[in-house]
């Protein structure tokens, strides 16, 4: 269902009669009455707690398939691997070369996803007794995906296999340069796919348009994983492990997990279970790397999956978009302690400089986006570019403008030479990769791709309004009129509710990201005993309920707009709230907090 009041059904209520929030939106039940029956239900078949089983009902689980939902095991969401177009071409050549004891170049990309996937397969080869480099593209240099020189450097130093990861489905001269000198390819990827593919041994890639696997939510070290699953089987028919030991998939869940979030794909099916089992894997703290940077985040407790995507995730992204591209990888294979724990300061410290370097890029580009929409406010996408923002941060500032304006943004930061490299996000009914491929296959781009949600391009500099024009044209048309996202809410809470033991239960239903939004919970008529600015821009707050119940809450990088300044006007007065749910763990303790998403002043 589309969550905007233009689309709703008038099944869908406002909650605590709220129709235009200081957000400009409407709050709407998330369960309609059919739904709010297979709550009941689940709550009654299962013993569920009844706000459990409105989360389950408000993501379309069935009272039969909410025990596996609550419990999800790889063993029974894993499907077979060979359903993915050209897996057993995959299989054959890596086998081949494992036996042969040949030399495997990992060519990655250099995000969460490319450092994870590549470290991932050069783990499992060098378990198998082979040499397996890593080379991950400087962003700057080299840009997205393989290029000729890298194809060549990689040869020239003996590698007889190239597998590209996170990266290479469309890599049509790379892919043929490597050929021609004498290596073969195998592509192991997810992103959007042209029609006509480069030519290779193999791509595996759940997203090309002959693959019929229903696998595209799989980021690309969930397609890594899925090779290895079924190369272990091809090794162990060939009697290849004989005498030796079998590399432990599961212990490499981690990465998989890793992955999964910080790609932001969507958190259905198997990806549930490579996310539920992959926590539990890291808090084991076997991965030297991972542990490393799990403590130079200050992280004090048992990761969880928020921890994946907005600690662990752009620590490992820094490296790559204004350091080393390949220090993420790096440190996801070290073994050595005094190494992981040097490259992990090393990608804390590169974490602050892209903070300080997004800052700066962010207040510009919000200023500009804001000029432009007041000139043409039915503006589809915001197509943005400046000579004085770092290519690495690109794609962080396309997402905040995104997040406050509420429609697809592209970032450019132009180059000397004449080129731009940008990155984009998108929103909810607006495909922007396919948008971005559309203006490669036109030339209005020199090349570009991605899916959905995100994607990258490099254009030449005085293309930049033919690219937003090519784009305008792919996306769906925007009125000025166009009612605000309607805030969806699984249940209304009190203070009092609102208890660590309830918090835990609606953990069980997680993990919760892409494709499977957080619980949102609405919290009527609560006395806004303080709110303050703290922080970067945030507003911490306290709100107590009729029995005097009270409850801590934030709401982050708000000050400045119209929530925070809301809440920060509203001190001793009656408030609706609506926000998430989590635990702060911080100290050893166990604190329900409130992150606020939306407030209204009642009547």
């Amino acid at each position: 269902m589309s969550e905007s009041l233009a689309s709703a059904a008038p099944a869908f209520r406002p909650v605590h009669g709220v129709t235009r929030s200081v957000c400009g939106r409407p709050w709407l039940e998330r369960l309609d009455p059919a739904s709010s029956l297979v709550a009941a239900a689940i709550a009654q078949t299962h013993g569920v707690p009844d706000v459990v089983a409105r989360v389950l009902a408000g993501r379309g689980v069935s009272v039969q398939g909410a025990p596996g939902f609550l419990a999800p095991r790889l063993r029974d969401l894993m499907p077979d691997p060979h359903a993915l177009t050209a897996m057993d071409a995959a299989v054959a050549r890596l086998a081949d070369a494992v036996q042969r004891r040949e030399r495997v170049a990992v060519f990655g990309d250099y995000d969460v996803d490319g450092a994870c996937s590549a470290a991932l397969l050069a783990e499992y080869l060098e378990g198998c007794g082979l040499t397996a480099p890593i080379h991950i593209p400087d962003r700057l240099t080299e840009g997205y995906g393989p290029n000729v020189e890298a194809m060549r450097a990689l040869v020239g130093e003996g590698a007889s296999l190239i597998v590209t990861v996170d990266c290479g489905t469309a890599g049509h001269a790379p892919l043929e340069e490597a050929a021609r000198i004498g290596a073969d390819v195998v592509v192991l990827d997810h992103h959007g796919a042209p029609e006509e593919l480069p030519r290779a041994v193999a791509i595996v890639n759940p997203n090309r348009q002959d693959d019929l696997s229903g696998l595209g939510h799989l980021c690309a070290a969930g397609v890594v994983f899925m090779t290895l699953v079924a190369l272990s089987r091809e090794l162990r028919r060939r009697g290849f492990w004989q005498g030796r030991v079998e590399p432990d998939l599961l212990a490499a869940l981690d990465l998989v997990a890793l992955a999964t979030v910080a790609d932001v794909v969507p958190l259905i099916g198997l990806n549930r279970a490579f996310v539920r089992q992959g926590l539990a894997v890291m808090r084991n703290r076997r991965r030297l790397g991972l542990t490393a940077l799990i403590d130079a985040a200050r992280v004090e407790t048992a990761p969880e999956c928020w921890h994946l995507g907005y600690c662990l995730g752009p620590r490992i992204n820094a490296g790559g978009r204004i350091g080393d591209a390949s220090l993420g990888a790096r440190l996801l294979i070290s073994r050595d302690p005094g190494q992981a724990g040097t490259l992990a300061a090393t990608l804390e410290r590169l974490n602050e400089e892209r903070r300080a370097i997004e800052a700066r890029a962010v207040e510009e580009a919000e200023s500009e986006a804001g000029n432009r929409l007041a000139a043409e406010p039915d503006a589809p996408l915001l197509v943005m570019a400046s000579a004085d923002w770092h290519p690495g941060i690109v794609g962080l500032v396309a997402a905040r403008v995104k997040e406050r304006f509420g429609r697809p943004v592209f970032a450019f930061a132009l180059k000397p030479d004449g080129t731009a490299t940008g990155s984009g996000r998108s929103v909810p009914g607006a495909d922007l990769g396919r948008a971005v491929r559309g203006a490669t296959e036109t030339g209005a781009a020199i090349k570009g791709g991605g899916h959905a949600m995100a994607a990258g391009a490099t254009i030449l500099a005085q293309d930049l309004d033919r690219f937003r024009e090519a784009l305008a044209a792919a996306l769906p048309a925007r009125s000025a009129d166009e009612p605000a996202d309607a805030l969806m809410i699984d249940a209304s809470l009190s203070a009092g509710g609102a208890r660590v033991e309830a918090v835990l239960a609606i953990e069980t239903a997680g993990p919760f990201g892409q494709g499977q939004p957080e619980p949102v919970f609405a919290f009527g008529q609560h006395r806004l005993t303080d709110a303050r600015q703290v922080g970067q821009n945030h507003v911490r707050a306290t709100l107590k309920s009729g029995d005097g119940s009270s409850l801590r809450a934030v709401a982050f990088r708000s000050a400045d707009k119209p929530l925070g300044r809301a809440l920060l006007g509203a001190i001793g007065q009656p408030v609706h709230v609506a926000g998430t749910l989590c635990l702060d763990r911080w100290g050893g303790g166990e604190r329900v907090e409130l992150r606020i998403l939306d407030a209204a002043l009642p009547g």
